[in-house]
This record gives structure tokens, C-alpha cells and sequence, in this order.
């Protein structure tokens, strides 16, 4: 059997993953489930799956899970903090690592299952937002298997022929088209987007997600991670990926070929069929995702991204283009702007002005250490903590 740890199993990429396997439990065990602070969920998944291990990165609410498993799973044991969750991702059980913590929170856990060359199935995208080249670097010299979950890099990944690493030029790729909804603002009139409340930022119109996800789905700055995630996963550079709006949701990206061929990877919005694909590359086994059905769809629609719109996106580029840690820097003012806004201390609107200030602020480095990133990070949120301050005054 396949032994499984999930990091960040209490979100929508854990829970979903859980669903599938639950399909097949003949052929997964489950080694480590994790959470950082939903003591209820996590205890719930511990009493039906019972792993060999259970982390929460909380330490007092890893005590009080500690004392709940001790009569209803007294076979697991409870870890606790970074050191907790960077064990279980690269313990000797451990031959699959689903990461799906949110943030950059997920970054050391993921570098550490790469590092221990397991088979990473990719859903958190800091970890190559942040140390792009240091984790494919680490991929690359551990013997790693990396295997994207965002529906947009795993369409990418069906639609690449199998010797894609030896560089998309050599198998005859112009460029990557990503796709993505335009999320619920996308044709709200600017004006309106000054007053938008957290619960509108999270009502994805396609897909069911965490509520800082969505509110990166509002900002169309999921798309610009994604933009950088691709550029990592496919070695490639930002003039040969195209962002392309699609309300629909049933193609999850596109890949055009240099004979005028473009192929697409199409399905209904469920992250359950990538994390399927993944977990049983390069078999395939049954998700729970209900068959697409074309003619109810009836019409597939799409539009460039509006940049006034949506600045994130531009902003993203800018930093991928500027190289070093400014990508590091782009997600940290972003993730500060973002728990501000869902804490109510900052407007909707004025997300992309803290994550451009941020970046204006903060002087982007060389990214050759993980010390060199993690600094920029912590430089950034106190940047983006003050450019939050200043708005609220």
C-alpha cells in the first residue's frame, strides 16, 4: 500500500483528497493527517483514518488533541509545530506528500518532503512562489516526483508529452495558456469593488475553496502565483505563458504547439479529478466527479484579463520578470493585505496597493538560500503590515 501524508488535511485540498481515497483504500494508507488549528476536524479524521501520526502546528491545541486521541485513537501519535509537520512529510512511511497547507506556512514542510524525494503532489504554491529555484533544485537532486494539483498545472501536465522536462522548445510548445474564471468582480463596475465585504470575495461562482484562496480568486492574484508556479514547473519564462479569462470553468488550461495544435484538458470544476490523477499517475483511477457533459455546458467563453481590473496580475509578472526574492516579497505583502482585508482592516480595493507597495519598498535580493527568502518574507510583512496601517489611519 501507498502510504499517504496529507499536510493540511482539515482545508478543501485535504478534505477532498480524504474523499478520493476513501474510494481506494486498498490501495492508500493513510501515515500523517495535519492542521494548524481545527482541533475538531482534525480529531474527526484521526477517529475514522487512524494514522500513525497527527500534527497541529498549535501547540496548546496539540495538548488537547493529544488528550481527546488518548480514548478514541490511542494508536496516534500527536506532533506539533514546523518540526512536526517537516517529520511526517519526509518520514520513512511516508512514499506520497499531499501539500495542501495554504501560505507560506506550507513552504519548510514541502521543501522536506522534497528533499526526502517523495512524491509531492503540489497544491501549495509558495513553495515555488517563494524558493522556486531552490525546490526544483531539490526535487531534482533528491529524485523527487513533483505533481501539480491546481487544475490549471495538472491540465498542463496531461497535455505535455512525457519528455516535456528536456524543455518545451524540444517538444515543440510555443507557449502555456492558463485559464481562470475571473472570479465573482469580473464584470462589477470598478467603482463598486471599493465596498465589497469578505463573504462576496469568497463567493466563488465555479469552485469551492478556502476563503484566503477566493479572496485571491476576486483578485485574480491566484492567477498571477499560478503564472509564476507555471514559469517553476515547466521551465519556462513569462513571455511563452498567457493568462486567459474563462467563466465557465470547464477548461482548466491549454498548451499551443508550434504545428498549430493546442490541446486542452477539460472537466467538470471538482478538485477531486486532479488530486485523482495524481495520486494514481500515470494509472488513473475513479474521482466521485460526475461525467462533463458538453451539451448541458453549451458554450465555452473566453476574454482577456481586464489589468485595471485586476492589477495583481501585472504585479505578479513584474515580479517574476524582476527574479530573485521578489516573488517571495509579492506573496508576503499579499498575504498580510489579503488576512487584512478578511479581518476587516482593509478594503477590497486596496489589496494591490499594499502588495505594490510592498514591493516598491522592499529591494529584491538573490533567492540562493532559504535564509535569504525567509528574510525577505519577514521584511515584507512588516512592510505590508505598515502600508496596512496607513490606510486604516
Amino acid at each position: 500500500m501507498i502510504g499517504l501524508t496529507i499536510l493540511g488535511s482539515t482545508g478543501t485540498i485535504g478534505v477532498n483528497t480524504l474523499d478520493v481515497v476513501a474510494r481506494h483504500r486498498e490501495r492508500f494508507r493513510i501515515i500523517a493527517l495535519t492542521a494548524h488549528r481545527d482541533l475538531e476536524r482534525l480529531a474527526s479524521q484521526c477517529e475514522v483514518w487512524n494514522p500513525p501520526y497527527a500534527v497541529m502546528v498549535d501547540e496548546t491545541k496539540a495538548l488537547e488533541l493529544e488528550r481527546r486521541l488518548a480514548t478514541s485513537a490511542p494508536g496516534v501519535r500527536v506532533l506539533s509545530g514546523c518540526a512536526g509537520l517537516e517529520a511526517v512529510a519526509s518520514a520513512p512511511e511516508t512514499d506520497y506528500v499531499m501539500a495542501g497547507i495554504v501560505g507560506a506556512a506550507g513552504l519548510l514542510p514541502t521543501l522536506a518532503a522534497a528533499r526526502a524525494g517523495k512524491r509531492i503532489l503540489l497544491a501549495n504554491k509558495e513553495a515555488l512562489v517563494m524558493s522556486g529555484r531552490i525546490f526544483m533544485e531539490a526535487v531534482k537532486n533528491s529524485g523527487a516526483e513533483l505533481l501539480p494539483i491546481d487544475s490549471e498545472h495538472n491540465a498542463i501536465f496531461q497535455c505535455l508529452p512525457p519528455s516535456f522536462a528536456a524543455g518545451l522548445e524540444r517538444v515543440g510548445v510555443r507557449r502555456i495558456l492558463l485559464t481562470g474564471s475571473g472570479g465573482p468582480f469580473r464584470k462589477t463596475p470598478l467603482a463598486d469593488l471599493r465596498a465589497v465585504t469578505p463573504d462576496q470575495a469568497c463567493a466563488h461562482p465555479n469552485w469551492v475553496m478556502g476563503r484566503k484562496i477566493s479572496v485571491d480568486s476576486a483578485t485574480l492574484m491566484n492567477k498571477g502565483l499560478e503564472f509564476i508556479e507555471a514559469c517553476w514547473l515547466f521551465a519556462t519564462t513569462p513571455p511563452h505563458v498567457e493568462v486567459v479569462l474563462h467563466p465557465q470553468s470547464v477548461i482548466h488550461s491549454l498548451v499551443e504547439f508550434i504545428d498549430g495544435s493546442v490541446l486542452a484538458q477539460l472537466g467538470n470544476p471538482d478538485m477531486r479529478t486532479p488530486i485523482a490523477h495524481a495520486l494514481a499517475w500515470p494509472d488513473r483511477i475513479p474521482s466521485g466527479v460526475a461525467p462533463l457533459d458538453l451539451l448541458e455546458v453549451g458554450r465555452l467563453d473566453f476574454e482577456p484579463p481586464d489589468l485595471e481590473r485586476f492589477p495583481c496580475l501585472s504585479l505578479a509578472r513584474q515580479a517574476m520578470e524582476a527574479g530573485g526574492t521578489a516573488t517571495a516579497v509579492l506573496n508576503a505583502g499579499n498575504e498580510v493585505a489579503v488576512d487584512s482585508f478578511l479581518n476587516g482592516s482593509l478594503r477590497f480595493s486596496d489589496i494591490p496597493a499594499v502588495v505594490a507597495d510592498t514591493l516598491a519598498g522592499v529591494p529584491s535580493a538573490g533567492a540562493d538560500s532559504l535564509e535569504a527568502i525567509l528574510a525577505a518574507d519577514a521584511a515584507a510583512r512588516a512592510h505590508a503590515a505598515r502600508a496596512v496601517a496607513a490606510r486604516c489611519q
